[in-house]
């Protein structure tokens, strides 16, 4: 990467300038934000391979409740509970249905995209409003705003993991599921909790993504819908 953005540097002057780094780092809060989810769900020795249609469907949800004239709050919170619900019935299935978490994850993957096809009748869907996309196009002060968020959501991770019983028995439970049981950890418990983390922070994600693209998009990848809105330093 090093020698990648040291050839960068002398091809273009351009690229060694803090708007192109603050740019840089404002398409990849979402897929830090998934990250962040993914590291709780890995830690318990599982896998969350739904969360891009998570996003999806919790940007459409999150699109429609502002075309419907929704607060731009609560259509994010739309986006968020949306994440949520789909994290919990991730755990659940995986927890209680004693299912493989790739297995379960696949088949869930499938499910949301379609539910998502489905609302959306597999049109894009405008999210226009001022106020909704500052989320993702906006700035505190020179900072882009999901940097922000997702700064705020790492350190939070970061101290959940390192200073929270939470943390710990996460650690435990990936490290000997049984032993951590014998111990007195409620290992279903936990794993939904995490698989929840998870959905939640992909439907923040999925907001700030919509936020920052103006609409939803049915067919949305968090790897591939990162297109970047960007003339200059462009501010919404």
């Amino acid at each position: 990467m090093l020698l990648i953005c040291f050839v960068l540097t002398i091809l273009t002057d351009r690229f060694f300038t803090t708007g192109n780094f603050l740019n840089v780092a404002r398409q990849v809060s979402i897929n830090a934000l998934l990250g962040v989810g993914m590291t709780f769900v890995i830690l318990t020795g599982g896998i969350d391979l739904s969360v891009g249609s998570i996003l999806a469907l919790s940007g459409a949800l999150a699109a429609g409740s502002l075309a419907m004239g929704v607060d731009p709050i609560l259509a994010v919170l739309v986006a968020c509970l949306v994440g949520l619900i789909a994290g919990t019935i991730n755990g659940t299935i995986v927890a209680f249905g004693r299912i493989a978490p790739f297995v379960a994850t696949l088949a869930t993957m499938t499910l949301f995209r379609g539910a998502t096809l489905i609302y959306t009748e597999g049109r894009p869907i405008r999210a226009v409003s001022e106020g909704f996309n500052k989320l993702g196009g906006g700035y505190i002060g020179p900072i882009p705003t999901p940097v922000i968020i997702t700064i705020i959501v790492f350190l939070l991770a970061w101290f959940v993991l390192s200073h929270m019983t939470f943390g710990r028995r996460i650690f435990a439970i990936g490290g000997n599921e049984e032993a951590a049981r014998l111990s007195g950890i409620k290992t279903t418990r936990y794993k939904v909790l995490v698989y929840s983390i998870s959905g939640l922070l992909a439907g923040l994600a999925g907001a700030i993504l919509t936020s920052r693209l103006l609409s939803a998009s049915p067919r949305r990848d968090p790897a591939t819908s990162l297109t970047p809105l960007l003339r200059g330093n462009r501010r919404y």
